[in-house]
């Protein structure tokens, strides 16, 4: 039990950090070890570590489908669609711009990089399934582009209850998006007409929801307390199998991260400044040092969102009734790091099991997918690990090439995760200043 306590008490950064160093390093010994005393001892070895991996990305794809549609439906429904009007359409239609110029941005960012690993494919999954690859790839190439652009249109207004069953993400967000925005003008039509009881009824409905929502946090603390463990397993599975080469893949999936999102927050984000309010962006970035910081260490866009109110009424003058509408939504709607981040594992998972080949029919389902999905990762951190598997659904991988894509993914998120989530608070406080600039509720110094 001691040992339990002072597991717990240590910062979760801090656990995964450590669980990697260490699976690294023993990884490595494994592989030495594996060429002294040969390969039965190795396969062993790696054997034992699988399923401790293969645990925690079996968590994660237990709770993904329930945090998305418990998330987007309570963000949905949470919208004052009449109270707020025309500044309320404002800020949805900035989060919703910024998060698509950020998943197209981090989609040419990965191109360009164009990330791949050092070490063959097929030495990743057994031969059967890189056969299965090789079909699905030119099955997508033989594919009409018109046809299959309207096969995405169709799937989207699915069955939900289906597309749950299925883990098909796109249906089951557009529908939690439709059934949000549906019970919010419900709701709000019938406290124009006095009706009490339904008023109380939609009221019920939706503490419903956000009861669901909390229960289902809970358990995403528990996954958490797991992680390190996973984290270990699949790293350590990984440096066994293929030794110090491994390295060189993830410092290319690293640096093509950090470098789309640097771009997105000194360059990306200055410019919209500069265009829509018309003055110096810089000074308006540097007053915005705290909350970016803080987001940089904490991991977590909720935990920000205090020194985000603060700086925004002290620094930036934003009015209160704006700053605290757009920075609450924001930091559970506006993923614009997840959303460079994202494409990154999307193009890597291309390059390993496709050819390299991406039809424009699987672009638009990544570019959809994050977008959409990207409201589901709720400002936790490591939120963006749950939402890896909606975006290689678009790729119809096999269970294994997921689990290799996961694992590389869940080896550096730790700290692609602190980038990426300075990015999403940087956007929800530029998202803040220029809506209240084109406003009028910016109070000048």
């Amino acid at each position: 039990m001691k040992l339990l306590n002072w597991y717990f008490r240590i910062p979760l950064i801090y656990l995964n950090l450590g669980a990697f160093v260490i699976g690294c390093a023993g990884g490595l010994l494994l592989y030495w070890l594996g060429g002294i005393l040969g390969e039965d001892f190795l396969s062993t070895a790696t054997n034992i570590l699988a399923p401790f991996g293969n645990i925690l990305v079996n968590m994660l794809k237990m709770i993904v489908m329930p945090i998305i549609f418990c998330t987007i439906i309570c963000g949905a429904a949470s919208l004052p669609l009449k109270t707020f009007g025309k500044m309320g359409l404002g800020v949805c239609v900035w989060y919703f711009f910024t998060s698509l110029f950020a998943a197209v941005f981090g989609c040419i960012i990965s191109v360009l990089f164009n990330p791949s690993l050092s070490v063959a494919p097929e030495k990743m999954v057994d031969e059967s399934l890189m056969s299965r690859a090789g079909e699905m790839a030119e099955k997508a190439a033989t594919t009409s582009g018109s046809k299959a652009f309207l096969d995405v249109i169709y799937s989207l207004f699915s069955n939900p209850f289906e597309a749950l069953a299925n883990g098909q993400f796109l249906p089951v967000i557009v529908f939690a998006i439709l059934f949000g925005l549906a019970a919010r003008m419900v709701l709000d039509l019938a406290s124009e007409k006095d009706d009490l009881r339904t008023v109380q009824q939609i009221n019920s409905m939706l503490d419903l929801f956000e009861a669901f929502q909390k229960t289902i946090f809970k358990i995403v603390d528990w996954v958490l307390k797991y992680f390190p463990v996973g984290v270990f397993a699949l790293t350590a599975f990984c440096f066994a199998k293929f030794g110090v080469a491994l390295f060189q893949s993830y410092l290319q999936v690293a640096g093509c991260v950090i470098c789309g999102i640097l771009l997105m927050i000194l360059v990306c984000y200055p410019l919209f400044i500069a265009i829509i309010c018309r003055e110096n962006p810089y000074p308006i970035l540097w007053k915005l040092r705290e909350p970016i910081l803080t987001a940089f260490v904490t991991r977590s866009s909720a935990a920000t969102l205090p020194v985000s109110l603060k700086t925004a009424e002290e620094k930036l003058h934003v009015r209160k009734e704006l700053s605290g509408f757009t920075l609450s939504l924001g930091s559970t709607v506006n993923m614009d790091g997840v959303c460079i981040h994202l494409p990154v594992f999307a193009v890597l998972a291309s390059n390993l099991f496709l050819g390299g080949e991406m039809t424009m029919t699987q672009i638009l389902l990544m570019v959809l997918g994050v977008v959409f999905a990207s409201v589901g990762a709720g400002g936790i951190p490591g939120g963006s690990v749950f939402l890896l598997f909606l975006v290689l659904a678009g790729f119809n991988l096999t269970e294994a090439q997921t689990a290799v894509i996961v694992a590389l993914a869940l080896g550096i998120n730790p700290l692609l995760d602190m980038f990426e989530t300075a990015c999403n608070v940087a956007g929800d406080n530029v998202g803040t200043y220029v809506v209240g600039k084109k406003m009028n509720m910016v109070n000048n110094d």
